[in-house]
């Protein structure tokens, strides 16, 4: 225990804050505290308790169906253009909150995928999901949702490929531990 509150010294305090204002908030009729904690705090909590265990069974189920190997052929360090190409398809299909996507990397990056491919499909699943065009185009027109992703995708090529040099570089491993 002591280690825990140790380690967490700093976050302890402003948990303590956030529930001392919202319980004041509720207690003296702030609408500002109370809407902060039903509009933002709830809401979010909420979609967390949906989603996160959704996507750590489909995670687990990953990480024992797929083979190590299997991703170190296909999106490992020697799969060049077609891994890369492989990741931003992997990211484009899924649907969901940019949190979702980071146990995703985690595993890919624990399985063997390079770290510019892990790079490219974070990147990827920031801008250029399926879901997420639809309603751009809706938005904001065919013409302008292709522009911007014929701009982004070089770009965070790009990005990926200077951030796994830079952890080539510097050797750069997953902590198992």
């Amino acid at each position: 225990m002591k280690t825990i509150l140790k380690k967490y010294k700093f976050d302890f305090p402003i948990i303590l804050v956030f529930v001392l204002f919202v319980g004041s908030s509720f207690y003296f009729n702030y609408n500002p505290g109370k809407q902060i904690f039903k509009d933002n705090f709830w809401m979010f909590f909420k979609e967390m308790l949906v989603i996160l265990p959704v996507m750590f069974i489909l995670i687990g189920l990953f990480d024992v169906w797929i083979p190590k190997e299997r991703i170190q052929k296909h999106i490992g360090n020697a799969s060049g253009l077609k891994g890369m190409l492989l990741v931003m398809l992997l990211a484009f299909i899924q649907a969901g909150p940019l949190y979702a996507a980071f146990p995703v990397a985690y595993l890919l990056w624990k399985k063997g995928c390079s770290p510019v491919n892990v790079f490219i499909y974070i990147s990827a699943f920031t801008t250029a999901k399926i879901p997420m065009l639809t309603f751009e185009i809706g938005f904001l027109g065919v013409k302008f949702s292709m522009l911007r992703i014929l701009i982004t995708i070089p770009v965070f090529i790009l990005i990926g490929i200077i951030m796994g040099r830079y952890f080539k570089r510097n050797k750069c491993k997953i902590n198992e531990g």
